[in-house]
């Protein structure tokens, strides 16, 4: 089994890709919505959480505040790390036995979609990588008007996060969402058709003999991140496969600035 990485940014449109996805019939799992299961009243996440943060963080139902936590750790990176360590563990338990009940239906790739897979490390264990961008600009300009936010709080938000550009390194495929839903539409199906290629026909051995799927998987990693340099800057003939390449990105959000100095 095939298991694919998506990631992107704060209002860069990640969330439209998954329901592309998962219109197309790709197993999906949504680290969002294990996050909210790891940290449920009477877990051992929140009560961790309690135990640093305070009673404060709790609604009087016993459940966790999102939006009094989000205020104390959005501006503090220390109190971020704190949050991390406690909640990020959690999750991968919770992860890995959804990948084993997908690996167990027999699904030939399944996405985990996780706005923090770069930052907790999940990338690492990922098959291929998929990175949806757009410029921070257009990050601003959708997280204003999505949530009604102030440009100073937007920005806050946005900042909060690592740049969606240091991602880039990371992605087998980049899904540039910076133009109209057609276009983001058949970005989104030569991804699908590409991810399926990729899987081939071995993902029926991984799963007839699941040592030898364990030991494939091992051997990927390693190619991945010793070979292949993902995470590293691309070494010449080392390219990103995405659908929007790394360098015609960084040209587009060089050309206004070129244009710009040339009337000056």
């Amino acid at each position: 089994m095939l298991v694919v990485g998506l990631t992107g940014g704060i209002a860069s449109g990640k969330s439209t890709v998954s329901s592309l996805l998962k219109s197309n019939q790709i197993p999906l799992i949504d680290l969002d919505v294990l996050a909210r299961l790891a940290v449920a009243p009477n877990s051992y996440a929140l009560s961790a959480l309690v135990a640093h943060f305070g009673n404060e963080i709790l609604l009087q139902d016993g459940s966790l505040n999102r939006e009094k936590l989000g205020s104390i750790v959005f501006a503090n990176e220390k109190e971020r790390k704190v949050l991390n360590s406690i909640v990020h563990p959690a999750v991968r338990r919770l992860l890995a036995w959804e990948l084993v009940k997908a690996w167990l239906r027999g699904e030939k790739v399944c996405v985990v979609d996780a706005p923090l897979l770069i930052e907790a490390g999940l990338w690492r264990f990922c098959g291929a990588i998929v990175v949806v961008y757009c410029s921070e600009a257009l990050q601003l300009q959708r997280l204003q008007s999505r949530n009604n936010l102030s440009p100073a709080d937007a920005q806050s938000r946005i900042k909060a996060q690592a740049p969606l550009s240091s991602k880039l390194v990371y992605a087998d495929y980049v899904i540039d969402n910076s133009g109209p839903l057609q276009d983001l539409n058949s970005q989104v199906d030569r991804v699908i058709q590409k991810l399926r290629d990729r899987a081939g026909w071995s993902w029926v051995l991984d799963w007839i003999v699941p040592p030898y799927g364990f030991l494939r998987g091992l051997m990927l990693v390693g190619w991945r991140l010793w070979f292949k340099g993902v995470g590293k800057e691309r070494r010449p003939g080392n390219k990103t496969r995405g659908e929007r390449k790394t360098e015609e990105i960084e040209l587009k959000e060089r050309r206004p600035a070129t244009r710009s100095q040339s009337r000056l």
